[in-house]
């Protein structure tokens, strides 16, 4: 009978074993679910498209358009890969190992750039580099000269003038990641080389360089990335690349598939800098080195009074190229338009910009949270996958997420308008397709891992076991978040909302692929008023996205001199 007893307990017992765990919150995973099928779906419906066209456009696009949009693309991304790499490290790597005139200042002045859209940047030095600007000017007097034949000078109507213009506002994500790098993983390293006799141009050029290529490597992939997305500039300087490309033959030649598979084209280049970029942070991590470290002030070798000058010249002319320029250009040309301040279309268009923004921003940073939450509470290896996947609309350029969407949108709504006809007798038209929700739509997309990352970040920073220090009170997981992480997370969802908002007032490519009629922004107004040969008409509205734009580089500026032993 014992024996009996015990058979029948381990039958009873043996089910308990072997049954398969519920997941935990499975409506958490549905829902991770869902907003990563809609971050992938305009992906999938441009391969869609691309895939089951006839085809018959194909043969031209190989013969005709490819072969000189890539090749034009590659060479773009080659000098701007070497210019922003030279401006990038060789600012950090000054502005940490030197003391000249003026150092503090240019620690933080150098990333002002980042608030220059690329496309305003292009419209500046288009005005500041021409023939009747004020540089050719000073030539000609200088010279003596009366006309262009006389003498020589640069076009900036051109794929070196282009990649100059882009690496003058993009090479402050080079000088971010390596600056970091100099400061928290060179010094034991360089302080070593030099107690062995090593010159400071040594120690860079054998130590230091070699632990910063991961970090390089990182900026430069976000960098490239930037460049793909880049429409504005290289369509204003007549360069013609792959992303002008998928312009040109969707609106002028009238093919969508061949538009599309262009834009598959520039994907398969998208990811293989994802990758890069993925790689080189791996390998960055060997590097790493504990937070005090920041806190041991740098040694750094003073300059004499002349080459202390040279050195404060050198630093100061990247930033004076990606931001004193185009500042100076549209102030200038703002001075003379005062009137447009009380222009209808550009409170208009002011108007639509910040309520395009906010509401990007708000639903952004809601999706975000939602994902970390998830995440947090779930604690699955998949919803963490479809939290990253979520993330990949961010490494899409504007213009190849825009082509996409509007396919989405257009299939849904003919689906939606096919079963009204059908069923009622009453057609829906056009409900997404064309409106400025297909705007709002295609900005959540893009920048919700901005949002993610910001939030993320200040995540991180709270101690693990917060949140099962208030369940632990009988506190639900929504109490919890609510009460306990909500307002602790209150700086980083600022922060996130203030990259998105900034982020969606300088969106251009896929604005103009997804607005509809009469819907301007502040970028679009000066895209128009340039696209036309009359940028200074649009002066007064750069200059609101530049200093809109300023919002979150002065906060990064701000952390980078309130660093005092690391920055200073």
């Amino acid at each position: 009978m014992h024996a009996a007893g015990a058979a029948v307990r381990g039958l009873q017992a043996a089910p308990r074993g072997n049954a398969v765990r519920r997941p935990r919150y499975p409506w958490l995973r549905a829902a991770a679910v869902l907003v990563s099928l809609a971050v992938a779906l305009p992906i999938l419906s441009l391969a869609w498209v691309a895939l089951s066209g006839s085809g018959a456009q194909w043969p031209h696009l190989v013969d005709n358009v490819l072969p000189g949009a890539t090749r034009t693309t590659l060479l773009l991304l080659a000098l701007v890969a070497a210019l922003t790499s030279v401006a990038g490290v060789a600012s950090a790597w000054m502005v940490v190992a030197y003391e000249f005139p003026l150092r503090r200042t240019l620690s933080w002045a150098l990333v002002l750039p980042l608030a220059v859209p690329s496309y305003l940047a292009a419209y500046a030095f288009g005005e500041f580099l021409h023939y009747s600007g004020p540089v050719q000017e000073a030539v000609r007097a200088l010279l003596g000269a009366e006309t262009i034949r006389d003498y020589w000078f640069p076009d900036v109507r051109s794929t070196p003038g282009c990649a100059f213009v882009l690496s003058s506002v993009l090479y402050p994500y080079v000088y971010l990641t390596t600056r970091i790098v100099f400061l928290m993983q060179g010094r034991n390293i360089a302080d070593v080389a030099r107690t062995l006799g090593a010159r400071p141009s040594k120690v860079f050029w054998r130590v230091l360089l070699p632990v910063a290529r991961p970090a390089i490597v990182a900026g430069v992939a976000l960098v490239l990335m930037e460049t793909i997305n880049d429409i504005g500039a290289a369509e204003y300087l007549g360069v013609r690349t792959l992303t002008f490309a998928v312009y040109s033959t969707w609106l002028g030649s009238g093919s969508l598939e061949g538009g599309a598979q262009i834009a598959l084209v520039m994907l398969v280049v998208v990811v293989l800098l994802l990758l890069l970029e993925q790689r080189a942070r791996r390998r960055q991590r060997f590097h790493g080195t504990r937070a005090t470290a920041m806190r041991a002030h740098p040694p750094r070798t003073p300059l004499g009074r002349a080459p202390g000058a040279v050195a404060a010249l050198a630093v100061s002319l990247p930033m004076l190229c990606g931001f004193g320029i185009p500042a100076f250009v549209f102030a200038r040309y703002a001075a003379r338009r005062l009137d447009q301040i009380w222009s209808p279309r550009l409170a208009e268009a002011l108007l639509t910009s910040l309520v395009t923004a906010a509401v990007t921003a708000l639903i952004t940073v809601a999706l975000a949270l939602f994902l970390l939450d998830a995440v947090r509470l779930t604690r699955s290896r998949g919803v963490a996958a479809l939290a990253r996947l979520a993330s990949v609309g961010y490494a899409l350029p504007g213009g190849i997420l825009g082509l996409g969407l509007l396919f989405v949108l257009a299939r849904f709504d003919n689906a939606v308008d096919g079963f009204f006809r059908e069923s009622f007798g009453v057609s829906t038209g056009l409900l997404l397709t064309g409106t400025a929700a297909s705007v709002i739509l295609a900005c959540s997309i893009r920048f919700v891992a901005l949002a993610e990352g910001a939030v993320r970040s200040g995540l991180e920073k709270l101690p693990a076991n917060l949140d099962e220090a208030a369940r632990s009170l009988g506190k639900t997981p929504a109490q919890s978040a609510r009460i306990v992480l909500l307002p602790l997370l209150r700086p980083a969802i600022f922060t996130a909302s203030v990259l998105v908002f900034v982020d969606t007032i300088k969106e251009l490519s896929a604005t103009i692929l997804l607005r509809p009629f009469g819907f301007s922004t502040l970028a679009t107004f000066v895209y128009e008023n340039a696209s036309r040969g009359a940028p200074e008409d649009g002066a007064v509205a750069a200059l609101l996205i530049i200093l809109t734009a300023l919002a979150p580089v002065l906060l990064l500026a701000g952390a980078l001199a309130g660093d005092r032993e690391a920055s200073f």
